[in-house]
């Protein structure tokens, strides 16, 4: 079983700080590289210095518009989805550009819903998304909210094995 860290670095479009946090690399398969966060991890939230109550496993999308995370209980979402600038490596770090758009499966009731449309539009002429990366954040907010409501993998019960390995 791979061990290695993976510096976890997300932004907001205009390089501001967002997250930042080391997580352990568990696999890498045709969908991405799989990465944990147990409970406990010193991370960064906004630029301030948090600590990780609940752990989850974090799906790093090869070229995709997004990144999943997979929550265990008590997190109210079983998966969240970031829509992302596609995820760019510098050795053992990944940097990530939040777009703020979220796609969400909740737990208790599986339906799924896309969060913070107001924040997208206020970012999007705040920082001046270009035309691009509003066609392909919504394009990809589209595509995971069927695959997150139709039983799609990796969303269904193929990261419960990865998040298996970090829940104490």
């Amino acid at each position: 079983m791979p061990s290695e860290t993976v510096r976890v670095v997300y932004t907001k479009f205009d390089g501001s700080a967002h997250r930042d946090y080391p997580a352990r690399k568990l696999s890498e398969d045709d969908l991405g590289i799989w990465v944990g966060v147990p409970r406990g991890t010193a991370s960064v939230y906004h630029g301030r210095p948090s600590v990780e109550q609940i752990p989850f496993v974090l799906l790093i999308p090869h070229a995709a518009w997004w990144t999943g995370m997979f929550n265990p209980p008590p997190r109210t979402s079983e998966v969240y989805c970031d829509i992302t600038t596609p995820a760019r490596w510098e050795g053992d770090t990944v940097h990530i550009v939040d777009l703020d758009l979220d796609v969400v499966r909740r737990r208790e009731t599986q339906l799924v819903e896309l969060r913070d449309e107001d924040e997208f539009a206020e970012h999007k002429e705040q920082f001046g998304y270009p035309g691009e990366v509003v066609t392909e954040a919504y394009a990809a907010a589209r595509k995971l909210m069927v695959a997150l409501g139709d039983g799609s993998e990796p969303f269904a019960t193929q990261y419960r094995k990865w998040l298996s390995d970090v829940v104490d």
